[in-house]
This record gives structure tokens, sequence and C-alpha cells, in this order.
């Protein structure tokens, strides 16, 4: 059940995107009436992951839509040191990013393959499998496409023809300014040359839902222009200043944090901590991240 992938995209992006696309203006338009929304990881409500289990399962806590409905949603969930589920089944498929401690899915007889911060996996709807957590603070972000989100007993298992996909942080391929036209730098911005993305999922075409890992080094100020439907956005790592339109003082987003909006938006952030902060982008469009000249 185990699966490694490494990522070979840079073809793909470089043609499918036209570097006329790039913003032609320093200063971004305003949005009309903004949506933009932001969950920081201090204010979510958590509760019983599988409410069979009680306490004696990990907690979740919804970031954005609702887990227990029929609609897609991504939520935070909390392991303890020295988890082990037993072998299990889910309902539906999920996405999986790891935020901190280590954590292990695969099948039952599986030796452990510990994934750290910053690696993610994919868990097939219908397949037995065990979850496991080793570390003082496990969290995971998880995210579903269709709830709700349920675990059931292994007898109830099913192949639905996908297969699982557990990606080390260290397999990871990051593309730059030089291989995409997603990033618009000024050429004498100093943290303009360690923006970086990662296409995890999907194809990155217009009304097509994809997922990317964007990466912001220290000191990085400027803004992220979505041009989406839908724009989720959940801090893996590091910590980001967050300006919500119309408001004065930034909000400070740290690791499992969320912000995203509907419709086209304007996101302003900045990246000032010691080491480079990491965004899990889920969008049906593209965007593209606007660094300041200074």
């Amino acid at each position: 059940m185990r699966y490694f992938l490494v990522f070979i995209y840079i073809g793909l992006l470089t043609a499918c995107e036209n570097p006329s696309d790039k913003s032609e203006s320093d200063t971004t338009p305003p949005i009309i009436n903004p949506t933009n929304e932001v969950v920081l990881q201090s204010e979510v409500q958590w509760a019983a992951l599988n409410p069979a289990r009680g306490d004696k399962g990990p907690k979740a806590a919804n970031l954005w839509g609702d887990r227990t409905q029929s609609g897609p949603t991504g939520f935070l969930v909390q392991f303890v040191d020295g988890f082990s589920s037993p072998p299990h089944i889910h309902n539906v498929t999920y996405r999986g990013m790891v935020i901190s401690g280590l954590l292990h899915n695969d099948d039952p007889q599986a030796e452990k393959m510990w994934l750290p911060a910053g690696s993610f996996w994919t868990q097939p709807a219908g397949e037995v499998h065990i979850t496991a957590a080793s570390g003082s603070s496990n969290l995971a972000y998880i995210e579903i496409d269709s709830g709700p989100y349920l675990v059931l007993p292994s007898e109830e298992a099913s192949d639905n023809g996908e297969r699982p996909v557990n990606v080390d942080k260290s397999n990871i391929v990051w593309l730059d300014a030089s291989n995409l036209t997603w990033i618009d730098h000024p050429e004498n911005s100093p943290s303009s040359q360690g923006v970086k993305m990662a296409f995890l999922w999907g194809t990155p075409q217009r009304e097509q839902l994809h997922w990317t890992l964007l990466k912001l080094p220290t000191g990085f100020s400027g803004e992220i222009l979505s041009k989406g439907s839908v724009f989720r956005a959940v801090v893996i790592g590091g910590e980001v200043e967050y300006q919500m339109p119309g408001e004065s003082d930034a909000k400070t987003l740290d690791a499992g944090s969320y912000f995203g909006s509907t419709g086209e938006a304007v996101h302003t952030i900045a990246s000032h901590t010691s080491s480079e902060s990491f965004i899990y982008i889920r969008t049906d469009n593209k965007y593209e991240v606007l660094v300041d000249k200074n």
C-alpha cells in the first residue's frame, strides 16, 4: 500500500500559463465586496473525530465546511503521542497534510513509515488501514470533497479503484519564478527569490480544482491574488501576518490556521518569522503571488 511520489511538473506548468497574464500594475485594484475570512487555530471547536470512541480517539475541529454534513470540508485532527488506531475504513476519500509530529498511515501489516511535518498522504474510501502518531504534538490537516466523514469497521471494506499515496516532505519538488508565471516578483526584492510552489494534486486549469503548497521565505511581504470561485488556504508551517480588508491590525496565523475567500480576492500577507512559512491552497483557478518591491 506504500506509494512514493516524485513530482515532475515543470513542463506542464510553464505551458499552461502565458507570461502576458502577469500583473501589469504595481497596485492591485481593490475588491468591491471582499469575501475574505480567517479562522485561527486558537478559535476552533474541538470534538471527538469518531464519536463512537469518544475521548479514546483523536480530536477534530472544522476550519471550513462541516465534516458531519454532505459538502466538502477542511478540518484539523489532533492525535496523542503513541496513538494507533485499529484497522478501519472511511466512507470517503481524504487528503492529509502533517502539520506537527510524526504520522503513519498504511496497511495494518506494514512497518511504520513516519511522515514528518510538511509531508502528505491520501487515503482512498473503503480501504483498510491504520493511523498512528508519535510526538508530543501531533496535528494534521484533513480534507474531503464530500461528507459526511465516517469511520467504519474493516468488514465493510471495498475497492473504488483509487490507490493511496504517501509523500515525505523531502520528495516534494519546488518550482520558483523561473519555472512558472504564477510568481510576480520585482528584480530588486530579496524576498522574492525564495517564493516557491509545489503542485500536489489536480491540473491547474480554470474551473478545475487543484491543490498546491506555497513556500514563503523569511521577510516575505506581498499579496496572493485569487481568481477562483473558491480559495481555501491553511498554514502548514511557520507563521504569517494576515491583513483583513478594512481592518487596521493584522492577524497572526500560526500553523493550523485558515484563510479563504469566494470569488476574486486579494490576500495580503507577510512572513517575518525566523523560518520559512508553508501554505496549503485549494482553489479552482489560477492564483498569483505578488511580491512587494521593498
